[in-house]
């Protein structure tokens, strides 16, 4: 995969991450959705489905693309509180942790990618 691209797929993820959580914060009206079920019903599967897809997409190092993603939701989450907070270390954490399941569909999609020589033509 050209730089280009991975620099894409980053900022892409990193993006979509971000704007999940700012959608969740709008829409339960919360500080942190993730204290509220909107999230857990909605912004979380959304992004596991899109690790998946980037997975899919950019199947080169399809582990990375989760860990953007998430890293996107905790900046998000900084950006919007106006805070980096004194719990931030458990904040990232967790963050690391909702990646987890986000890192294994990301890698499964990638297994069934078009192989990269495909992807070359």
């Amino acid at each position: 995969m050209t730089q280009r691209k991975t620099q894409g797929a980053a900022v892409l993820a990193a993006v979509v991450g971000a704007g999940l959580w700012l959608l969740a914060t709008v829409l339960s009206g919360r500080r942190e959705p993730w204290d509220g079920g909107g999230y857990w019903m909605v912004a979380y599967p959304l992004a596991l489905f899109a690790c998946a897809a980037l997975g899919r997409l950019f199947s080169q190092g399809p582990w990375r693309w989760p860990l953007i993603l998430f890293a996107g939701q905790f900046v998000a989450m900084c950006l919007r509180n106006g805070e980096l907070g004194n719990l931030w270390p458990l904040g990232l954490a967790m963050f690391a942790v909702l990646a987890l399941p986000g890192v294994f569909l990301a890698a499964l999609a990638a297994r069934f990618a078009p192989a990269v020589r495909d992807a070359a033509k």
